[in-house]
C-alpha cells in the first residue's frame, strides 16, 4: 500500500529545491483546530504542583514525562494525573488557558480551539462545570488581550467513562452556553469505545445547536469508526482519521464531502506502532492529501509531544514531502474548518493568504502565485 522509497525520492527532490525552511513555518498565519488543554501542560507549572500536592514523583518520572523516546510515557497518563491529583482549583485552569494561548500565539498561531474535558474536572478534580468554564473563559480573554489570538473551547466527551457521562456533560454545556463554547468533541482512548456508543449524546448537541468534531481512526482502530462519526455522530469536522484510508470508498466519500480532518504530525500510535526508518514514509498523514483528503495539521498535546506551532507545521513539509504550494492549501483548510462567522472567514482567507505569500518570497526570494481557499 505504502512506496517509502517514491517517498524519499519525492523528499529528496524537495529538499533539493530549497522551498521552503523554518522561518516560513514560524512567520506563517495558522489557525489550531485540535489540541487538548490538558496535554499543553508546561514542565514548570506541572513540577509546581507536583511540589504544591506534595506527590511522590521525582525529577526523573517528570524528565520521562516530556521524553519522546521509543518508549515514550502514555500521554494519556500524564493527563489523567492531572485530573485526579494535580488540579485543584479553577486558577489552575486559568493558568494553563493562559500558558498554552501565549505559547500558540508566539508561533502565528492567531486562533485556537481547544479541547476540554469538562468530566474529569467535575469528577475527579472536584471543580464544577461553570466554575470550570468561567475560569477557561477568563483565561481566553486575557490571552486575546495581551497576546491577540483568539480563541474557541470544546468540551469534549471523555469517551472512557462512558455514555451516560457523555450525555450529562452535553446537558452542561447546554445549561450554560456561551458564545465561546462552539461545539462538543471526543477523545481519550478510542480503544473498545466506538463512536457509537454517543449517539444520543451528539444528537442532543446537535439539537442545540451545537458544532461537533469527534476523534476517530486515531489508534489503528477499524474504518468503520470513521464511517460512523459521519453518519452516527453527523460530525462537522473529523479528527485523526487516518484510517479512512483502508476503504477507498470512504476515502472518496470524505474527499468529496470536503470536511476538514485534523491531523497530527507527531501522533503517538504510528512513532509506536512503525519501525523508525519507515515512520514518514507510511504514516497515512502522507497519503491522505493525495486521495483528496483536506487535512490540516495540528499539535494535539504539544508539551508533552515536545512540539510546537512552527515544528508540527515544519513536519508536514520535512517528514511528509509536502510542499509550500500544499502547506498553503492547509492553511486555507484550518481557515475552512474554524467555528467562525462567514465573514471571518472570508476575511482570514484574503489577510493569511497576503502573509502566507510575502513571507515565502522574504524567506526564498520567490513569491509564487496565491493559493485559492
Amino acid at each position: 500500500m505504502y512506496q517509502g522509497d517514491a517517498h524519499a525520492v519525492f523528499v529528496s527532490e524537495l529538499q533539493g529545491r530549497g522551498v521552503v525552511n523554518e522561518a516560513f513555518f514560524h512567520a506563517l498565519p495558522k489557525v489550531e483546530l485540535h489540541c487538548h488543554l490538558l496535554g499543553t501542560i508546561q514542565r514548570g507549572t506541572l513540577s509546581a504542583w507536583v511540589r504544591r500536592e506534595r506527590l511522590p514523583i521525582g525529577d526523573d518520572e517528570i524528565e520521562a514525562y516530556y521524553t519522546r523516546g521509543k518508549k515514550p510515557v502514555g500521554v494519556l497518563k500524564v493527563l489523567r494525573l492531572l485530573e485526579q491529583q494535580l488540579l485543584r482549583s479553577p486558577d489552575d485552569l486559568h493558568r494553563m488557558t493562559v500558558e498554552y494561548l501565549a505559547a500558540a500565539s508566539a508561533h502565528n498561531i492567531r486562533h485556537a480551539e481547544f479541547f476540554w474535558n469538562p468530566t474529569g474536572t467535575v469528577r475527579d478534580a472536584g471543580i464544577g462545570y461553570r466554575e470550570g468554564l468561567q475560569a477557561i473563559l477568563r483565561g481566553m480573554q486575557d490571552a486575546e488581550r495581551d497576546h491577540g489570538i483568539s480563541s474557541l473551547l470544546i468540551p469534549a466527551i471523555d469517551r472512557e467513562a462512558g455514555a451516560r457521562a457523555a450525555v450529562e456533560m452535553v446537558e452542561w454545556v447546554v445549561a450554560h452556553p456561551h458564545e465561546k463554547v462552539a461545539g462538543i468533541g471526543l477523545d481519550y482512548r478510542e480503544t473498545d469505545h466506538p463512536p457509537e456508543l454517543f449517539a444520543t449524546a451528539y444528537a442532543a448537541a446537535r439539537a442545540a445547536g451545537l458544532k461537533t468534531t469527534a476523534h476517530a481512526g486515531e489508534f489503528g482502530c477499524p474504518w468503520t469508526h470513521v464511517q460512523t462519526a459521519l453518519d452516527v455522530l453527523k460530525v462537522d469536522r473529523l479528527d485523526h482519521g487516518y484510517t479512512v484510508l483502508q476503504n477507498p470508498a470512504l476515502t472518496q466519500r470524505v474527499a468529496d464531502s470536503g470536511i476538514i480532518v485534523t491531523v497530527v504530525p507527531t501522533n503517538s500510535y504510528y512513532l509506536r506502532t512503525l519501525p523508525p526508518e519507515r515512520w514518514a514514509a507510511e504514516h497515512p498523514i502522507r497519503f491522505m492529501p493525495a486521495a483528496g483528503v483536506r487535512v490540516h495539521p495540528n499539535t494535539d498535546d504539544p508539551t508533552l509531544h515536545l512540539v510546537n506551532g512552527t515544528q508540527a507545521w515544519q513536519k508536514m513539509h520535512t517528514d511528509f514531502g509536502f510542499d509550500a504550494q500544499a502547506i498553503g492549501q492547509f492553511m486555507h483548510h484550518g481557515i475552512d474548518g474554524a467555528w467562525v462567522d462567514a465573514d471571518t472567514r472570508r476575511r482570514w482567507h484574503r489577510e493569511f493568504e497576503a502573509e502566507r505569500v510575502a513571507v515565502l518570497a522574504r524567506c526564498d526570494g520567490t513569491a509564487p502565485s496565491p493559493t485559492s481557499a
